[in-house]
């Protein structure tokens, strides 16, 4: 081999190792992005793709708000030191109408309101807030917690099954994550009083069991 073939090869396995790299470099970066580690404070749940499905956590159909002053202001979320539970008040809806009820308030302007997560009828979960942003949930709370809204069938305001199961590994695992454990779970009627949700505002001894749910759940990840 004669000595410019072989400076050559030697330029073409110099460039090789320098884009394997770059590779790695970008996909460790991409993973840093997804998953939050090496950033501080809050960091996005949230991904590129319509569905994600991280360990622990139930599918998440990720459906981000358009950023609007009425239901996604993108103000900084700089600590979470809570999660807000909270039920539609509206008996029938599913998850995906009570997403574009938000969706559409950038157009009516007729309040302001939003949710982190949605869990609907069938256990379905849409994010609608990243959740290093504040959503229009939880009044004087929105600035320190995430909050998670509820479907349910009936003027009861009791969740059914799926609906219950999404909600505990949810909220179990949003507390795995951030370093939060059921005490740091409260109702909306905690915060301002107001009968949400209502089902566990009306039967204590069901909310009770549904923190301890969570904590059991967040211990078990």
């Amino acid at each position: 081999m004669t000595r410019k073939r072989r400076r050559a090869q030697i330029r073409r396995r110099i460039i090789g190792a320098g884009a394997a790299v770059l590779c790695v470099l970008g996909i460790g970066f991409g993973i840093r992005q997804l998953t939050g580690i090496g950033q501080s404070g809050p960091v996005d749940i949230q991904a590129d793709t319509t569905s994600v499905q991280w360990e622990g956590a139930p599918p998440i159909n990720v459906e981000l708000l358009t950023p609007n002053e009425w239901s996604r202001p993108q103000i900084a979320l700089e600590q979470i030191q809570g999660i807000v539970i909270h039920y539609t008040a509206n008996p029938g809806s599913t998850a995906q109408q009570n997403h574009d009820y938000f969706e559409g308030l950038k157009d009516s302007q007729s309040t302001k309101a939003s949710s982190h997560f949605i869990i609907g009828l069938d256990g379905e979960v849409i994010q609608c807030i990243p959740s290093s942003e504040w959503s229009y949930a939880s009044n004087d709370r929105n600035s320190d917690t995430l909050s998670i809204e509820c479907c349910h069938p009936d003027e009861s305001g009791q969740f059914n099954e799926a609906t219950y199961q999404s909600m505990v590994e949810l909220t179990g695992w949003l507390c795995h994550r951030f370093g939060l454990s059921s005490e740091d779970v409260i109702r909306h009627y905690d915060v301002t009083g107001k009968d949400c949700p209502k089902y566990f505002v009306e039967h204590e001894d069901a909310w009770v069991q549904f923190r301890q749910d969570v904590q059991e759940y967040a211990d078990s990840l």
